[in-house]
């Protein structure tokens, strides 16, 4: 139920995908006949995830498998669906990168990769490393070569100086989420972000974060709202809704001031809300669908 009797008005939506519309290929309780609810309503709205495990097109086709319809995206206008796949490859065009070791699933990898000139090439070339949930990637072979190459050791030398090479090398992350849920096995998993942070750690450098909850992702997918889905007259805050009160509600969700709701399902668990250094959200529903109901 809300936490919070002083709700303001809603003048936009970003939802979180995984564990709060589905978890594997199970929509969470009523939530189809919710998100539904949500397009015929008044209320403008984009999907924002960080899944790092698939490509958006193939999240996109999951959910429609599990009869929650897309808009397909308007070119150079509207798009519906946000992911931290697809912020990674815009980050790579950015910065001018073309040889990033990629440590991702192969659906990820093929959206990374698809329309544009990066490549994967020889260990010696890379210019990036880039981790996104990739399960199969994450042994001490892969993660010791993203390693290697991120401090400039390619070729095994161990002298001070070699390290100096790959110091302007970025390492460029997804998300940071420390676990995520899972259907298969079920229950919860490792996220990317351990080995996000063990990366740091032996590198010494930082990641460059750009899925959720970073401000730079909700700017992004908020700067995607047409003017006649925000007039700036109606005042009112954008929400956001999700099932981690850290990666979906955390960062830049507090930064630019969101309204934060907090639904009890995926990977929610009871006190979450409640955690040491966590900002409590706004308001805490038992479902998507939940919050849905509360609209009307």
């Amino acid at each position: 139920m809300p936490t919070t009797s002083t709700r303001p008005f809603i003048r936009a939506l970003l939802v979180d995908v995984s564990g709060n519309l589905h978890v594997g290929s199970n929509p969470t309780p009523h939530a189809v006949q919710a998100f539904d609810r949500l397009r015929s309503s008044n209320v403008p709205f984009r999907l924002c995830s960080n899944t790092s495990k698939e490509s958006t097109a193939t999240l996109i086709s999951r959910l429609k498998l599990m009869g929650f319809e897309i808009a397909p995206d308007e070119e150079g206008k509207r798009k519906e669906v946000w992911t931290s796949i697809g912020a990674v490859k815009q980050f790579i065009k950015n910065m001018g990168l073309h040889r990033p070791y990629l440590l991702l699933s192969d659906s990820a990898r093929e959206e990374v990769l698809s329309g544009s000139d990066i490549t994967d090439h020889t260990e010696s070339e890379y210019d990036s490393v880039v981790i996104g949930l990739a399960p199969s990637a994450f042994d001490y072979s892969h993660l010791n070569a993203a390693f290697r190459i991120l401090v400039g050791d390619t070729q095994g030398a161990t002298s001070p100086s070699s390290l100096k090479s790959g110091f302007d090398l970025p390492l460029i992350a997804t998300h940071k989420a420390k676990y995520i849920q899972t259907q298969f096995p079920p229950g919860l998993s490792l996220g990317p972000g351990p080995f996000v942070t063990a990366l740091e750690n032996a590198s010494g450098r930082k990641a460059f974060v750009v899925g959720k909850p970073t401000k730079a992702f909700f700017e992004a997918v908020i700067s995607n709202f047409l003017p006649s889905e925000l007039p700036e007259d109606r005042g009112g805050k954008i929400a956001i809704i999700g099932d981690d009160v850290e990666a979906d509600l955390g960062g830049g969700a507090i930064e630019l001031g969101l309204w934060r709701i907090l639904v009890k399902t995926g990977k929610y668990r009871p006190g979450d809300e409640e955690k040491p250094g966590v900002v409590p959200p706004d308001e805490v529903f038992e479902s998507f669908a939940a919050f849905i109901d509360s609209l009307s």
